[in-house]
């Protein structure tokens, strides 16, 4: 079943068309990372998928129970804690007071939050600290679908991978299905199980490639391994490196 199915989809900014006749599915418990270069458009498509920006045309199904969207920025509020902060993600779940507190604490030790900095304001926090906030507010209501927006760029290199390997143990535990968009091809690579490739000038997904073997179960050389082949040999991974300036906001 797929969770996820969009069908030519296209949206126009300030006139301008943007995206155009993008079609992509996300089946269940399936993550499926989206790349492209920079402008070309998949943080739009990202937010059209999840119903937070309306699509000049195309049609989006959503299947899934519930979703949460972890963002390029943290986007916390400045006046509460990190734990009120990560509560925000049980707003409208029927539980008690206790039972949400209990989910609080998971979701901050599962993004490796000391229980020391859960009462601390956003200020207060490093740039790594603040993402791994919003990291564990879409978790902490369990939804069965994510999208992820770059969520890990500010995160240090060991930070990263051990959040990489949440991601990866979220679907493998609980059949979460998610969109993950990266620029980093390992990360694709190590996380998901297919990788859409947007056109650089957001005209449509130029293909879409399987990834061997299950996330996680992938060696660090396979992982490398791989990128340099795709990098070095498919053509349409060639633009994933590319940058227009011009078509960054």
């Amino acid at each position: 079943m797929n969770l996820l199915e969009l069908k030519s989809i296209g949206h126009v900014y300030l006139g301008r068309a943007v995206l155009d006749g993008i079609s992509l599915t996300v089946a269940d418990g399936e993550m499926v990372a989206l790349v492209g270069p920079s402008g070309c458009g998949k943080s739009t498509l990202a937010q059209i998928a999840a119903g937070l920006v309306t699509a000049r045309h195309g049609q989006v199904t959503r299947s899934y129970r519930h979703s949460a969207f972890v963002f390029q920025e943290p986007r916390l509020l400045p006046w509460a804690t990190v734990g009120a902060n990560v509560g925000l993600g049980l707003a409208g779940v029927a539980a008690s007071r206790r039972e949400k507190c209990d989910k609080i604490a998971a979701a901050c030790r599962r993004v490796s939050l000391d229980e020391a900095d859960w009462q601390k304001f956003p200020s207060q926090l490093s740039g790594g600290m603040r993402q791994r906030t919003a990291i564990a507010r879409a978790l902490v209501g369990d939804p069965d679908f994510i999208y992820f927006d770059e969520p890990f760029t500010a995160l240090d290199a060991a930070l990263r991978r051990r959040m990489q390997d949440l991601v990866i143990a979220c679907v493998a535990n609980t059949g979460t299905g998610g969109l993950f968009i990266t620029h980093d091809i390992q990360e694709a690579l190590r996380i998901c199980h297919r990788i859409a490739v947007l056109d650089r000038r957001g005209q449509g997904i130029l293909d879409c490639v399987s990834v061997p073997d299950a996330p996680g179960q992938r060696s660090d050389e396979l992982v490398f391994e791989t990128a340099r082949r795709l990098l070095r040999d498919h053509p349409l991974f060639s633009v994933v490196e590319e940058c227009d300036e011009r078509r960054i906001a």
